[in-house]
């Protein structure tokens, strides 16, 4: 059906036709970009338990997991920050926070040096900054934040939605 009112539009008929939408029912929320970070880090605490262990097989297989699966993860807080930005933020939440591209931009680049590197401070400074994109997330929704150490390693400060108020 799509080829057909395409071919009705351009007049031709078109052979590869995709569509994309990124979540069109206005469902956000940077909670998967906050775990992903929280990963992060605990993947550079694994990498530094076995960063002077004997260089045995299993253990080059184990560091060489960790690290793919940092890097993973570091990615994922990059794609979800992104969509959010790119699809959420409009206007009125430019006018709200005017320096959001800012903390964007910084974010991306935190979580490149986490991906470039295995310094747990990274690791933390991407946590702080997507923390500080959780909460100014959930102020364009008039929706109360509290910060609590999440309950798993590596037990740091996160930001919440007071979904009771």
């Amino acid at each position: 059906m799509l080829h057909r009112i395409l071919e009705m539009s351009v007049g031709k008929r078109l052979d590869n036709v995709a569509a994309h939408c990124d979540i069109p029912c206005k469902i956000y929320d940077p909670a998967t970009a906050q775990l992903a970070a929280l990963s992060v880090i605990r993947y550079l605490d694994l990498i530094a338990e076995i960063k002077d262990a004997a260089a045995d097989v299993e253990t080059l297989a184990k560091l060489s997991r960790l690290v793919a699966d940092k890097e993973k993860h570091a990615e994922t807080v990059k794609h979800e920050v992104r969509v959010i930005w790119g699809d959420y933020i409009k206007q009125p939440q430019f006018d709200q926070f005017p320096d959001i591209s800012t903390l964007v931009h910084s974010i991306m680049l935190a979580g490149s040096a986490c991906k470039q590197s295995t310094v747990r401070a990274n690791g933390e400074k991407l946590l702080t900054l997507v923390n500080e994109f959780a909460a100014a997330f959930w102020a364009t929704k008039g929706v109360a934040t509290f910060t609590a150490d999440c309950p798993y390693p590596p037990t740091l400060p996160v930001v919440y939605p007071d979904l009771k108020s």
